[in-house]
C-alpha cells in the first residue's frame, strides 16, 4: 500500500512548494498555484469537457451494461463466455492500442455514413462509452450474482410483469453495483488520456490531455495543483457513495 500511495503523496506535497522549479527540500510553502487554475483556460475548458464526456459517456454505458449484464448471468447463450470477454477487453488492450482503434474505427464509420465523428464530442463520447461498459458490466454482474433468481421467480408468478419484476426486485439488488460502476466508469472516463488523444478535434481539449501539454512548456506545482485537485474530487465521491452503497459489496 505504501508503494501505490507513495506517488500520490509526492504529487500531493509537490502542490504546496513555493519555488517554481521543484527541488528538494523546498524552499517554503504556498497556495498560490491553486490561485494559478481558474486563470489558465486550458485546465477549465478542458475540466468542463471532460465533465461533460465523462457524465454522458458513464449514463450511455450504464443504459448498455445493464441489459448486457443480465443477459450474461440469466439468460442461456451459448456464447456468454465470448460475450464476457469481449465485453471486458478494453480492460486489458493497452490504451494507447485502444485510442488507435477507436480512431480507425470511426474513421471507418465516417467514411461509410458521411456523418462527422472524428474531432466530434458525439464521437469523444462514443469512445469514453466503450471504455465505461466493461466497468460496469464487471460490477453489475457481481450484484446479479449476489441475487438469489428464485426471488424474481415468486414475483413473476405471483403475477409481477417482467417490467415490474425488474424495477421492484431486480434494480434494488443490483443498486450497488450500478452506483460502483458509474463510479469507477467515471473515474475512468474522466482521466482518460490515450483515446481522447487520438479524438479531439482542433480548439478541443480534455484535462489529462491539457495537462499533458502545459508541461510539454513548463514544469511547476501548477500540475500538481491541478492533480491534487482531482484526488480529492474522485476521494470525496468515493467516500460519499461507500456512505449510502456499500463498495465492499461489488468490489
Amino acid at each position: 500500500m505504501g508503494f501505490i500511495l507513495l506517488p500520490l503523496l509526492l504529487v500531493m506535497w509537490l502542490a504546496f512548494f513555493r519555488q517554481e522549479i521543484p527541488s528538494f527540500p523546498p524552499e517554503g510553502y504556498s497556495l498560490k498555484w491553486f490561485a494559478e487554475i481558474p486563470g489558465n483556460r486550458a485546465f477549465t475548458s478542458g475540466f468542463l469537457l471532460s465533465l461533460q464526456v465523462s457524465i454522458a459517456a458513464t449514463a450511455i454505458g450504464l443504459l448498455l451494461a445493464v441489459p448486457a449484464s443480465m443477459a450474461l448471468v440469466r439468460s442461456r447463450l451459448p456464447l456468454r463466455g465470448v460475450l464476457n470477454t469481449l465485453l471486458l477487453l478494453p480492460l486489458v488492450v493497452p490504451g494507447v492500442v485502444l485510442g488507435a482503434a477507436f480512431y480507425v474505427g470511426e474513421l471507418e464509420l465516417e467514411m461509410a455514413t458521411e456523418w462527422p465523428l472524428l474531432g466530434s464530442t458525439i464521437g469523444l463520447v462514443i469512445a469514453h462509452t466503450l471504455v465505461v461498459i466493461p466497468w460496469a458490466v464487471r460490477l453489475i454482474t457481481a450484484s446479479l450474482g449476489t441475487l438469489n433468481p428464485t426471488i424474481e421467480e415468486a414475483a413473476r408468478n405471483l403475477g409481477a410483469t417482467p417490467l415490474t419484476t425488474f424495477r421492484r426486485i431486480t434494480l434494488p439488488a443490483i443498486r450497488p453495483g450500478l452506483v460502483a460502476g458509474a463510479l469507477f466508469g467515471f473515474v475512468t472516463s474522466f482521466g482518460n488520456l490515450e483515446a481522447s488523444l487520438f479524438l479531439v478535434g482542433p480548439g478541443q481539449t480534455t484535462l489529462p490531455i491539457a495537462i499533458l501539454q502545459y508541461l510539454a512548456w513548463k514544469i511547476d506545482p501548477t500540475v500538481a495543483a491541478v492533480s491534487l485537485l482531482q484526488i480529492l474530487v474522485i476521494g470525496i465521491a468515493m467516500l460519499v457513495t461507500d456512505r449510502f452503497v456499500k463498495l465492499s459489496q461489488v468490489v
